[in-house]
């Protein structure tokens, strides 16, 4: 009697066991070995960060910006150049009343043998006009007092602020180079997640077929199977968010990397091994960071171009001078009277001074305005440097921490894998209960994470250290 009872139960937990199964969907992903595998061909850190460097559409952006800039300095360059102007025209004049004078005295020729002209009096001299005129004239304006109170400083500012954009340029660019390093290695963290989850099974497995044993032998009962059961369960669904997990994370490269799913992903630099060594002094990081992270230098860029900004505003107080010529040839040119049908060149030459209060009131604003641009502008470098140098403590008492995780962790994993190795021996020679076990397998799996976490985490807190300093805007 006793013997089928056991039999129903053995039948029932195998019944369950496949209901809580079927429920998992079939799984293409690869086992242990495989996830733990690396390539000597395979992707790097490294490789992933430059390729997400180049590939980065914010560095795409911040280039076309550079050029936008340097378009700027080009435009302010040209302003040295004299203004050169052409001009033709045609015109139609509409006909009048021709200009006449009335009366007006003329000579006539000497009679032979005399010296003088006779003069005589005219009723009337008229000038017809010429309807059609036509007009060539090329002309140049010399900025004199520009040259000094304006070209020569908004040159400059134009200059800083393609300056400002080639730093904001690196710093777009190292910061994709960093982001791309920190997806690989939290696609690697993931990964190995999944030969965790895979190892939690198991051991839930091993568990649950322990349990059965047991229960068979009469040392267990049945509430000891179908809480194994459920661990099975529940290992299972850890096992399937950790694959969906590492699905993403992959992604996650791929769009770094901007390739498609047709091309396969093989891991070449694994999370085990030895880290780079922490420098011991973190205020030598922050000066080193203060000096070399390209957001200050364009904030520095910036704060120069609003002085020089400043400085053409005001210019605006000053009266202008310039010079100016043309050369004109016309039919018929206005210089010449009376008029005819004539081509006719002629030149001239000139300054020219000019004020105008209203320019005053303009350029005050203006140069308010520039004043207080860039009081933000260093205000905002003030609350950066301070960003810094958090940032740059953060990151190295993060690695440091993480330094000495890993050297816990593995500690604690070697504890709790005796720890599991023992409390299995007993519960499969009856001197256990099922709960003490489960709280050994508990501990192996947390063990395990921590492990893993302390090995991404000490790479991950090195690239944001040196992303922090500024390092990886020179990695080529």
């Amino acid at each position: 009697m006793r013997n089928r009872h056991h039999a129903t139960l053995h039948a029932l937990t195998l019944a369950v066991a496949a209901v809580l199964g079927g429920g998992v969907r079939a799984q293409t992903q690869p086992d242990i070995a495989e996830l733990g595998r690396t390539s000597p061909e395979g992707l790097t850190a490294e490789q992933v960060g430059a390729r997400a460097r180049d590939t980065s559409f914010d560095a795409q952006a911040a280039i076309e910006n550079f050029r936008e800039a340097a378009a700027r300095v080009d435009e302010a360059w040209a302003q040295f150049l004299p203004r050169l102007t052409g001009t033709g025209r045609y015109s139609r004049l509409s006909t009048l009343t021709p200009f006449a004078i009335s009366g007006s005295i003329v000579a006539t020729p000497a009679p032979a043998g005399t010296q003088n002209p006779t003069p005589t009096v005219a009723e009337n001299l008229a000038f017809p006009p010429v309807l059609d005129n036509y007009l060539l004239q090329a002309s140049f304006t010399l900025p004199i007092s520009d040259y000094f109170l304006r070209i020569a400083k908004n040159y400059s500012a134009a200059s800083r602020s393609a300056e400002a954009s080639r730093h904001d340029l690196a710093a777009a660019r190292a910061k994709a180079y960093s982001d791309g390093k920190v997806v690989y290695y939290s696609w690697m963290r993931a990964r190995a997640a999944v030969v965790v989850a895979l190892q939690s099974l198991a051991d839930q497995r091993n568990h649950l077929s322990d349990a059965r044993n047991q229960f068979e032998a009469g040392n267990a009962n049945r509430a000891d199977v179908l809480r194994a059961q459920t661990n099975v369960a529940n290992a299972e669904l850890q096992l399937e968010k950790a694959r969906d997990l590492s699905d993403l994370s992959e992604e996650q490269v791929r769009i770094a990397l901007h390739v498609g799913e047709e091309q396969r992903l093989v891991p070449g630099e694994p999370l085990e091994g030895p880290v780079p060594p922490l420098p011991p002094d973190v205020r030598l990081l922050t000066r080193e960071a203060l000096n070399e992270r390209p957001e200050l230098k364009s904030l520095d860029a910036s704060i120069l171009a609003l002085e020089k900004q400043v400085a053409v505003a005001r210019a605006g107080y000053f009266p202008v001078l310039s010079g100016f010529g043309d050369y004109v040839y016309a039919n018929p040119n206005e210089r010449r009277f009376p008029p005819t049908s004539d081509w006719t060149a002629t030149w001239d030459l000139g300054v020219r001074l000019t004020w105008s209060p209203n320019d005053v009131v303009v350029a005050s604003a203006t140069a308010r305005e520039a004043l207080a641009r860039a009081a933000s502008v260093r205000a905002q470098k003030g609350k950066l440097r301070d960003g810094i140098e958090l940032e740059v403590t953060q990151a190295w008492l993060n690695a440091r921490q993480a330094d000495q995780a890993i050297i816990t962790s593995q500690q604690e994993l070697d504890s709790a894998s005796e720890a599991y190795r023992v409390a299995r021996d007993l519960f499969i020679n009856g001197r256990a209960t099922s709960t003490t076990l489960t709280d050994a397998e508990t501990e192996l799996t947390r063990s395990r994470l921590d492990l893993l976490n302390a090995r991404a985490d000490a790479r991950i807190a090195r690239v944001n250290l040196d992303h922090a300093m500024g390092r990886d805007a020179h990695a080529q």
